[in-house]
């Protein structure tokens, strides 16, 4: 995945999730399926994008991402959420409820 097409998905989808981790992230790897389940059964319309910071410096500094995990949530184009090590999945899906309802109805 390129910069070009991660802004083509922000510009042209309901929504875009960024997840930035690491290879010897521990708890990267630990809120990945978690972000994986949240996104796939609440928010399919949501495209799901998982980047090794490391392996895309560009397109984490682009984003600026500074550490990891760092999770970006774009709705309508805009960035909407960003959360990083320490992250409620619950209250980001109340966050998101709404909104993603709007975007997708």
């Amino acid at each position: 995945m390129d910069l070009a097409s991660i802004l083509d998905a922000i510009e042209n989808k309901p929504g875009v999730l960024l997840y930035f981790s690491g290879e010897h992230c521990n708890v990267c790897h630990a809120l990945r399926p978690k972000y994986e389940d949240l996104f796939v059964n609440r928010f399919p319309l949501v495209e799901r994008i998982f980047l090794d910071a490391h392996e895309h410096p560009e397109i984490a500094a682009y984003f600026r991402v500074f550490s990891v995990p760092t999770a970006i949530v774009f709705l309508g184009g805009r960035e909407f959420v960003r959360e990083g090590r320490a992250v409620s999945l619950h209250a980001l899906e109340e966050r998101l409820l709404r909104p993603y309802e709007i975007l997708t109805s």
